[in-house]
């Protein structure tokens, strides 16, 4: 696949993952109460497409091209545990110190959405088509939760909004536009390192992330959103 066409393809998913994270602060700014009732079903769909993506397309890519790319792979697992522990640790504070926290470990989360689709589409098409629909199908929630988060806060709805579109929607575009001529650039031992990475960042936010968050709220059928997540994903492997 050509570099161009790699663009377009990141671009593509960035900007959808822009606008579904959109229609989701939308959503819930206009009816809170059929966002709350549609939220665990969205994270359970990306939990499925986000956990079945790394272990059968990305992380044997990324050992074929670098036999370290396990120990890549626990980095990015251990990093994101470690930064979720140093954000729940500094949001046990006021509401507003915890709104700012929140918001600053969403925005890193989400330039990292960025990143990981410019990583997993060098690879190939397929890898980031399976890792794009589930990051894209939980941008939802992502937007859902950001105002929520912001308007616990104390800021008015407008305002959490307007921020949250900031922090949650546009760094995702954000991160793979400023990532795209790094990792369009570097080597194919070191893209194996990053793509091992990528593959524990996906399973931490699968596992240690959506799940128990979506299980706390336990709703009839959640389990057969994850499992439609991870058929997709398998479906999408077997016609590649």
């Amino acid at each position: 696949m050509s570099n161009q066409n790699t663009f377009l393809w990141i671009l593509l998913f960035a900007i959808s993952a822009l606008l579904v994270n959109s229609v989701g602060i939308f959503v819930i700014w206009k009816n809170r109460r059929w966002a709350e009732k549609t939220l665990e079903y969205f994270m359970c769909f990306a939990a499925g497409m986000l956990i079945s993506s790394p272990l059968i397309m990305a992380f044997p890519n990324a050992i074929e091209k670098n036999g370290s790319a396990g120990l890549a792979a626990l980095a990015g697992f251990i990093f994101m545990f470690m930064s979720n522990k140093l954000i729940k640790k500094k949001t046990q504070t006021r509401e507003l110190a915890f709104g700012i926290t929140a918001i600053q470990g969403i925005l890193l989360h989400s330039l990292l959405d960025g990143v990981i689709y410019t990583v997993t589409f060098s690879v190939s098409t397929l890898t980031g088509v399976l890792t794009g629909l589930g990051l894209v199908a939980h941008e939802f929630a992502e937007g859902v939760i950001t105002f929520t988060v912001l308007l616990k806060s104390g800021i008015s709805s407008k305002k959490a909004a307007l921020f949250a579109f900031f922090a949650a929607g546009l760094t995702t575009p954000i991160g793979a536009l400023v990532a795209y001529p790094i990792i369009s650039r570097i080597s194919t031992s070191r893209l194996g390192l990053a793509l091992g990475f990528v593959s524990g960042v996906l399973i931490y936010i699968s596992a240690a992330h959506l799940l128990p968050e979506a299980g706390e709220h336990e709703k009839h059928h959640s389990s057969l959103s994850f499992a439609l997540g991870v058929v997709l994903a398998l479906v999408l492997l077997v016609i590649e």
